[in-house]
């Protein structure tokens, strides 16, 4: 059901901006049609005068629908962006969350393998341009890397056809909540100043031990190299058939992964994660394999809290490639948004309520922060990646 809600609130929204272009093409004829009858009677039509009232009393009444006014406690996107915001204040011209991170660019070769569960385009075998970035699950630009726990990988992968497949993974292996609403709730609890805040929504929201048990005991590594990254999230993909699979991926690092304590972490430098990762690919391409998982039936898609079990089906469909590196600021990553939601065809969303909200989030986040480049000047005026 909250998939379902999520997914027409995106229908809505695009509904709405439909709706509002007519309806302003409406008033704009009315007025100028007012103004002919104005001019030559010297008298307001009190028809058209209601009809105006009306068009502008509806637009305002989507207005105030999609801002949330008519339910104050209607989480929306404008709140759960809101939420992000750090005690110590946004990072303004940065995204509202994994705000530090840093662009790279390479290839995806795909070994053709994706095609039996796919029809899309970047699963043909070959190879396509991608532009991603590593990043830290953080609010805060200026977090030092060893105090933060989830690391990520965004990912846009193009192809000739004129598609593009973007997704977002991080490290974990399992998401900390099973609905955006939970999430939110973890977000106020996390910056509340009650100190048994966190204490109470985890007694709240018992799905939150795997995800907790992981951040308190899984390995740590001294590079964004030697993480897996996941999708945890479900898609859909669908083959030449028409056939469906519900299917989760993940990329697996060729680089061995080395455990690293966390107080050793603490000894480096605030950003000793792109400082390594820019030495490493300059010294050598890292690479990882993709692998898409697939559901069996019955397999839970609609909750990132929970793994599918170990035996279920699993396909190396190609390997990405890291080639070089760059500073965001003035690099390829900085404009992209790595929302979930563009997918090539051949691939769809499934019933997961998180990629639709991620997107409507995305795309506030993204209007905020290109709103505010004066406050993350290119290094050079006028660059553009």
């Amino acid at each position: 059901m909250l998939a379902w809600l999520c997914r027409m609130r995106q229908h809505y929204l695009a509904l709405n901006n439909l709706l509002l272009n007519n309806i302003l093409k409406t008033l704009r004829c009315l007025i100028v049609g007012l103004e002919v009858c104005m001019a030559a009677s010297h008298k307001p039509p009190l028809g058209s005068l209601a009809l105006i009232a009306i068009v502008i009393g509806l637009g305002a009444a989507i207005f105030a629908y999609t801002a949330g006014w008519f339910s104050p406690q209607r989480l929306t996107p404008d709140r759960l962006v809101a939420a992000f915001a750090p005690p110590t204040g946004v990072a303004l011209g940065h995204r509202r969350n994994h705000a530090k991170g840093i662009c790279f660019t390479g290839v995806f070769e795909a070994n053709g393998a994706g095609s039996e569960l796919s029809q899309a385009r970047v699963f043909a075998r070959g190879q396509y341009p991608v532009v991603g970035r590593f990043n830290l699950g953080t609010a805060d630009a200026d977090a030092p890397d060893a105090t933060v726990r989830v690391r990520g990988l965004g990912i846009q992968i193009s192809t000739p056809d004129g598609q593009q497949w973007r997704s977002a993974m991080i490290n974990a292996p399992v998401f900390a909540v099973s609905t955006p609403q939970a999430f939110y709730e973890l977000l106020r609890a996390s910056h509340s100043k009650d100190p048994d805040a966190m204490k109470a929504f985890a007694a709240a929201h018992p799905e939150f031990a795997k995800f907790g048990d992981w951040a308190k005991n899984g390995p740590w590594t001294g590079s964004y190299a030697e993480e897996r990254y996941n999708s945890l999230n479900s898609f859909v993909f669908v083959d030449g058939s028409g056939a469906k699979h519900a299917v989760r991926w993940s990329l697996l690092p060729v680089a061995q992964l080395v455990a690293v304590s966390a107080d050793e972490l603490a000894k480096r430098g605030p950003d000793f994660l792109e400082q390594e990762i820019t030495q490493r690919v300059a010294s050598e391409p890292q690479r990882w394999t993709m692998v898409v998982t697939v559901a069996n039936p019955g397999d839970p898609t609609a909750d990132p809290t929970v793994a599918w079990p170990a035996d279920r089906r699993s396909i190396e469909i190609g390997a990405l490639t890291a080639q070089q590196v760059q500073a965001e600021r003035d690099g390829p990553c900085r404009d992209i948004n790595f929302d979930p939601t563009v997918l090539p065809s051949g691939m769809r969303t499934s019933d997961d309520p998180f990629p639709a909200a991620r997107s409507s989030v995305y795309a506030k986040s993204y209007d905020l922060r290109t709103a505010e480049a004066k406050d993350y000047p290119r290094s050079v005026t006028g660059a553009k990646p």
